[in-house]
């Protein structure tokens, strides 16, 4: 059996929780349904998927009425035969990259500090080819340039009609990297300057002489779904060989107190763009 994807387990959960909120237990599902005590339980701990017809089942014995929230637990449910431009991709990306840029797709908000890099959504394709080259050192020309496609097309969330929210705080020591290229860097501050223009896209500069702050421990993305609220988001932590997903609606939680905390200690969204035109007049 194949490890469950995380639109699996969020469905499992989102399942849980439904069913708990319900008062009832695995025997009562049974006892008013076709389905039975193991298959439930499969479904809630993300060991099986979940048919179409079974979902409905669920759905109308835990009473959600809300169109939007039955819809998106479909689409969760279709997790296993979905497939997306990035399945074209799928020898050079890893299964945890394709599962961002899954989540990625269903996403209506993505909350993300950075320490050296810009977020990736927010790069210029020569800036992306420069960092993942430098990270992936045993990779070919060819697939840097394949991995510099795959970033480019995922920032097509940010233009569709109905556009990822995007709040971004980039700590100021990812201004200062230097590309070989000092143009290449101007360029992408400039587009900074020029994505922080739109309604949909906020981005705060943490400060290099900010007092110790929670995002000492690392960089992070929490990403939030239409219709879900809170109990379905998910904090992705990546790390140059590997990627975790938070998924336990409480430790979820504590990423929000930290963004929140880190966004109060970052510069006022004029300050920042202030800070990045600066930074990118100093490139000459």
């Amino acid at each position: 059996m194949s490890h469950p994807t995380v639109r699996r387990r969020r469905l499992g959960y989102e399942l849980r929780r439904l069913r708990e909120a319900a008062g009832l237990k695995l025997e009562d599902v049974q006892s008013r349904t076709t389905l039975n005590v193991a298959k439930v339980s499969r479904i809630e701990t993300a060991r099986f998927g979940v048919k179409a017809a079974d979902l409905e089942i669920l759905l109308d014995l835990y009473d959600v009425d809300d169109p939007g929230k039955r819809t998106l637990l479909h689409t969760l449910a279709k997790d296993g035969a979905r497939r997306g431009w990035w399945q074209t991709y799928r020898d050079i990306i890893s299964p945890e990259y394709a599962e961002l840029i899954s989540l990625e797709a269903d996403a209506s908000g993505m909350r993300t500090y950075q320490t050296t890099l810009i977020p990736g959504l927010l790069q210029t394709s020569a800036y992306a080819r420069a960092t993942i080259g430098a990270i992936n050192i045993t990779s070919t020309r060819e697939t840097v340039n394949a991995l510099v496609e795959v970033r480019m097309a995922r920032q097509a969330v940010l233009t569709r009609p109905n556009p990822l929210e995007m709040w971004a705080i980039i700590h100021e020591s990812a201004l200062r990297t230097r590309l070989p290229d000092k143009h290449a860097m101007r360029e992408q501050l400039q587009k900074l300057l020029d994505l922080a223009e739109l309604s949909h896209v906020s981005i705060q500069v943490l400060p290099l002489d900010s007092p110790p702050h929670p995002g000492l421990a690392g960089p992070f993305a929490a990403i939030s779904f239409p219709e879900a609220g809170p109990d379905l988001d998910v904090v992705l932590l990546e790390q140059s060989t590997s990627a975790l997903y938070v998924e336990d609606a409480p430790e979820v939680a504590i990423y929000g107190t930290v963004f929140d905390l880190l966004r109060a200690a970052a510069l006022p969204f004029d300050a920042s763009a202030d800070l990045i035109a600066t930074t990118k007049d100093k490139l000459k």
